[in-house]
Formats: structure tokens, C-alpha cells, sequence
């Protein structure tokens, strides 16, 4: 591979520094803008991009710090994506990144959005998910290197993880034995907003023991299932409460900048007074309940049926939960005063942009919740009509290359 010495400029998409080698322009994992660095790159004929590999560090950067985690640096670990680079520079690289998307993707002059930071910095997940191999008698439990993602390495600690979580995984894997007998598994460890404590399993095909499991681990409170070949959300196996929230549901690992994140969408909603608002991809309801009234009716879609349940169960009456898919339901919860859209990291189909880019009357406001820029940009393309009231965005996960942003639209006539 051809080696260069390299000025790293500025942080892509993924978090990647970049630098640039003859025309090339070439993604180089672990550096900081400002960083000089020799670097092996894959250079393909005719190819504008390469992705290189740090040989030697020549200056370092002033926005570098020493990463806390061993995993980062010992294994690679893929999980963070930044513990290298200075907290404030996270956020302005995760600011540019944004504006960058919008402005190349969704061809939109914008400014970079400020970051909200979040109150901390580490052990702020909630959640946990780890690649589990067997190995012996035991389990092999961990993370993926970045640059080996079909290898596993044994995780021992998570800096940016609760230290209660940390130690329900190793109490789950103290008593492996009771897991289903397989080569591999994937698994999650999360605490819900009640402080009830998760183990979702994915994989194997037979497990008689999920009681065995929950009866050796005291600190769990329910073991949720979803077998190889399952189509549907994993099933509740084994549980200490009568009734248990739908783990398998989607839910934010960094809480209170998630409260932080609720709370901007509901401000920006009810700044437009609706009298009627659709909240689409709704989860378990925390906005639509938050703005449900008897004088504000509230449409809440969900897919996950235990989520949709649970948030019909809480909505007053006049707001209803539609267990269906957004780009199903959409059209007839229309027309609304302000819809809110919070996809996953695809972003939402095309349909969605289709109906909201002709509806009549066209909703007063779009209030979309994006974690992931690239897919925002691309929904924003998609409605030409529309343009950017405000764009904010919050650092729910430090340390890593992903952020959340907020966009407003309103209509162009508007």
C-alpha cells in the first residue's frame, strides 16, 4: 500500500479524521484534526476515496486527549469511535458533520447546528450489548474491533456504561450455563425507566432454563427471548413482575439527555398551539402522553405491538395508538397540525416523504428526530417544499461518532 504523510483536517461521518494524498481524499480512524501522521492507504485506480491506516504519529494534535478505555486502544474496540479527541472538539465535529450532510446530501445552505452537550460524559448507558461466542465451558462476551468487526474480544469494562449494568453482564455470564446452548448469541443488558433491569437474548433454538438464569442473577428482572429464525419482537421468557415494560422496545441509553431531547420536541410542537399533532414511530408514547389533553388530540403510530399497547394504555381519551407501520397509517391520521417523526437510523420511507409533500392542508409544522444525519439529509431532499425553521442538535452518546439532532420544518409558504 502506498504510505503519505498526512494533515488530518477534520472529522467525517463515523468519526474518521481526514486527510488528503495525492488528490485522495482518505479517512484515517483514531486521529484528531491538527494531527500529522504517516499513513498506509488502499489506493484503487481511479478511486476519489481510500481509507488508511496510522503508521506513525509525527504532532499530535492539541485537541487529542489520552483515552481512559484499554479495550480502545488494546483491542480496537469499535464501540467508541472518539475517546482520543477533547470533549469540546467531539462537538463541533459532530455539529460539522451535520451541517455537512444537509449542504451535500439534501443540497441545503445551513449552518452547523450547536451540539447540546451531555451532563456526563461517561458511564452515561444504560444499555449494553455484547457478541457472546462459545468458548470451552463458558462464554467468549465482548465487542468487535473496529477494524476486524467478525472478531470478538473478551470485554471486561465499559467507561461509558453504568457500572450497574457492567455488573449484571457479569453476573449473566457467571451463570452461562444457563443460557441456550449455542455457538454464538447476542445479548443486551439494559435498565428500563423504572430502574428494572433487562436480558434480551437473540439466537440458539432451544432454552428450557430462562427461569434457572433470572432465579442465579437476583438483579434481573425480566429475560426476554427471540430465537434464530424469529420474525417477531423477542418474547418475554422469564420475569419477576406480574407485568414487565416491552424490553425488545426501543428505547434511549442516555436518559437525561433524552429527558433534554423530549422536552425541545415537545416546546417546538407546542409552539404552533396544535389542536391535533401525529406523533409517528411513537415507541412506547413518552411524547404523545407527554402531549396528549382533552382539548389536544394526539395520533400515536408504533409498529411494535407491546410498545403500541402500553402507550394506548396511558393516552387520555380522544388520542388514540395505531399499531401499524408509519408509511401505512400516515394518510388517514391526516389531516394534522403538527406531525412528529422519529425514525429509526433508515430514516423514514419514501412513502412518508410522498404524503407530507402532498398533503392538503399541509401539516403547520414537521418536527423530525434524526440520529442519524446521512438519512436526514436524504428524507430533507425528499421535501423540496419545506424548509429549515431550526436545527439542534444533542450529543446522546459520547465518545462515539453518532449524534441526535432535531430538525422543524415548516412549509415554504409558511
Amino acid at each position: 500500500m502506498p504510505l503519505a504523510q498526512l494533515n488530518i483536517e477534520s472529522i467525517a461521518a463515523g468519526g474518521d479524521g481526514v486527510g488528503r494524498a495525492n488528490g485522495m481524499v482518505v479517512f484515517v480512524p483514531r486521529t484528531a484534526p491538527g494531527d500529522i501522521v504517516d499513513v498506509a492507504y488502499d489506493a484503487k485506480e481511479g478511486a476519489r476515496f481510500a481509507r488508511g491506516t496510522v503508521r506513525a504519529l509525527r504532532a499530535a494534535s492539541a485537541l487529542r486527549v489520552e483515552p481512559p478505555c484499554a479495550h480502545y486502544i488494546r483491542d480496537r474496540c469499535g464501540g467508541c469511535q472518539l475517546q482520543h479527541l477533547d470533549y469540546s472538539a467531539q462537538l463541533e465535529a459532530k455539529g460539522a458533520v451535520v451541517r455537512d450532510a444537509i449542504q451535500r446530501i439534501a443540497r441545503r445552505a445551513t449552518d452547523a447546528p450547536s451540539v447540546r452537550p451531555s451532563m456526563r460524559q461517561w458511564r452515561y448507558r444504560r444499555k449494553l450489548t455484547l457478541a457472546l461466542r462459545a468458548s470451552g465451558q463458558g462464554w467468549l462476551a465482548g465487542l468487535h474491533p473496529y477494524d476486524a468487526p467478525a472478531r470478538v474480544f473478551q470485554l471486561r469494562e465499559c467507561p461509558i456504561t453504568e457500572d450497574r449494568v457492567v455488573a449484571v453482564w457479569h453476573a449473566v455470564l457467571a451463570a452461562g450455563d444457563a443460557l441456550p446452548r449455542a455457538a454464538e448469541l447476542r445479548g443486551a443488558v439494559r435498565f428500563d425507566d423504572d430502574d428494572a433491569a433487562s436480558l434480551v437474548v437473540e439466537g440458539g433454538d432451544h432454552w428450557p432454563t430462562p427461569a434457572r438464569l433470572l432465579e442465579r442473577v437476583p438483579a434481573l428482572d425480566a429475560i426476554w427471548w427471540a430465537p434464530n429464525g424469529t420474525r417477531t419482537a423477542a418474547a418475554c421468557v422469564a420475569s419477576r413482575r406480574p407485568a414487565v415494560a416491552p424490553a425488545a422496545a426501543f428505547a434511549q441509553v442516555n436518559a437525561s439527555v433524552a429527558a433534554h431531547l423530549t422536552q425541545h420536541v415537545i416546546e417546538r410542537v407546542l409552539a404552533y398551539e396544535p389542536a391535533q399533532v401525529v406523533d409517528a414511530y411513537a415507541g412506547v408514547g413518552v411524547t404523545a402522553i407527554a402531549l396528549a389533553t382533552p382539548s389536544r388530540r394526539v395520533t400515536a403510530i408504533e409498529l411494535d405491538a407491546g410498545a403500541s399497547a402500553r402507550c394506548a394504555a396511558r393516552l387520555p381519551a380522544g388520542s388514540r395508538a395505531i399499531e401499524a407501520r408509519v408509511e401505512d397509517a400516515l394518510e388517514s391520521a391526516l389531516p394534522t397540525d403538527v406531525v412528529i417523526l422519529n425514525p429509526p437510523r433508515a430514516g423514514v420511507d419514501r412513502r412518508v416523504t410522498e404524503c407530507l409533500a402532498h398533503a392538503a392542508p399541509a401539516p403547520r409544522a414537521l418536527v423530525y428526530v434524526s440520529c442519524d444525519p446521512a438519512t436526514l439529509a436524504r428524507d430533507l431532499g425528499r421535501l423540496p417544499t419545506w424548509r429549515i425553521a431550526s436545527l439542534v442538535s444533542f450529543d446522546m452518546f459520547p465518545q462515539t461518532a453518532h449524534v441526535e439532532t432535531v430538525c422543524e420544518l415548516v412549509p415554504d409558504a409558511a
